[in-house]
């Protein structure tokens, strides 16, 4: 055979990339979009329990409030003032223990007979009505 004849072979060129690959690229960037999308929905989900959490909270504090008002034979003008006292009694340190407090202190020098397992009941009860409430709003 003479040398003219064979053809040398062709080496790929070093710079140019398999389709394959710009495509995996491609690909693994839109992944990376979903994966995004997913953890800013995963936060705005968390923000939103965390917002609505606290709504049920003070809007049962309020229910709470008017609750304790009515056992003490307030007015209508003395219940709002004390039901946004109850809301503000839980800003003080974190859980419910605050608020028991306040309602088993102010319930017993109103000549009220409770006591904490009373209050708890009552507390069940409101949180149970505020995230019903809450949730007919939405």
């Amino acid at each position: 055979m003479h040398a003219a004849n064979i053809a040398a072979p062709r080496l790929p060129n070093p710079r140019a990339r398999p389709i394959s690959l710009v495509n995996r690229k491609q690909e693994r960037g839109r992944n990376m979009t979903t994966f995004d999308d997913r953890e800013r929905a995963f936060e705005a989900k968390f923000v939103h329990d965390q917002d609505m959490q606290f709504r049920i909270i003070a809007r049962r504090n309020r229910l709470l409030g008017e609750w304790a008002a009515t056992q003490m034979g307030l007015t209508a003008a003395e219940t709002d003032a004390y039901a946004k006292a109850v809301v503000q009694a839980d800003f003080e340190e974190a859980g419910d223990d605050d608020v028991i407090r306040k309602l088993i202190g102010d319930l017993t020098s109103a000549g009220v007979d409770t006591d904490d397992a009373t209050v708890r009941v009552a507390l069940e009860e409101k949180t149970v009505e505020a995230r019903r409430q809450l949730m007919e709003v939405k």
